[in-house]
């Protein structure tokens, strides 16, 4: 399917200025002008999909421990915020359904990013897919979505065929365009640390969209732009949208 992508995409909200993966977080970065928002959506222990990166509890809550050994009663009830500031004190760790909401209300375009726990790659996809796709407005173009486990992808695609999808690399294989054939891929991502011209210009040469992360200087992200990145994830959304514009 047809995807289009911003050049710029707030990471996990707008995370220098508010803690990341929150509510606040990507109502800031509406804030500051991005057009579209990326979060990571995992499963607490007894498979409620929530938003969080880190397989363990303690950087960005009040909690101790793995995600995935906690419950979501227990979860709902952390403080997400206070580790970044007195101001954020209280900041819940959001639901995939308080996300997509705020996101359809404030008509943002999200990458969701699977983050998966080993053996629950498929449990998480058809989870997370299941809640979005019901959720997602019709008359809207769908989320991408995206993993490093092509597991997850596959188990996604599964449930929204239609959707876009998306693997991440860290270093892109000489195996992606294999990936890209047998996931039924739109595109990739990419560590911008290790990516080249060379690869950019055959992947996108190959006709899949091609975004890269986690850019937050200005002129990295204007280099990778000229090689024909589509699109970059960066910390400091309202610095790259001033410079290279929303869409």
């Amino acid at each position: 399917m047809a995807l289009t992508l911003p050049r710029v995409i707030a990471h996990r909200g707008a995370p220098k200025e508010a803690p990341e993966n929150t509510l606040v977080s990507f109502r800031r970065a509406h804030q500051l002008g991005a057009r579209w928002i990326e979060f990571d959506v995992a499963l607490t222990l007894d498979a409620r999909p929530v938003i969080f990166h880190d397989d363990g509890l303690e950087r960005t809550s009040d909690g101790q421990g793995l995600l995935a050994a906690a419950t979501f009663e227990s979860v709902k009830h952390l403080d997400a915020g206070g580790w970044f500031g007195r101001a954020f004190a209280g900041e819940p760790v959001p639901t995939l359904e308080e996300t997509l909401d705020l996101a359809i209300d404030l008509g943002l375009g999200i990458n969701m990013e699977l983050k998966t726990d080993p053996g629950r790659e498929a449990e998480l996809a058809t989870i997370a897919m299941a809640i979005a796709r019901d959720m997602w407005p019709a008359d809207r173009d769908p989320p991408l979505v995206s993993s490093f486990s092509p597991v997850a992808v596959a188990a996604a695609r599964d449930v929204a065929p239609d959707w876009p999808m998306d693997l991440i690399y860290n270093q892109v294989p000489a195996t992606w365009a294999d990936d890209g054939r047998a996931l039924g891929l739109v595109a990739f991502g990419a560590n911008h640390k290790h990516l080249t011209r060379e690869q950019v210009m055959a992947i996108r040469g190959a006709g899949y969209k091609l975004s890269s992360y986690t850019v937050n200087e200005v002129g990295r992200a204007a280099e990778l732009f000229q090689w024909g990145v589509d699109a970059i994830f960066t910390d400091v959304p309202g610095e790259m949208v001033r410079k290279f514009g929303a869409n």
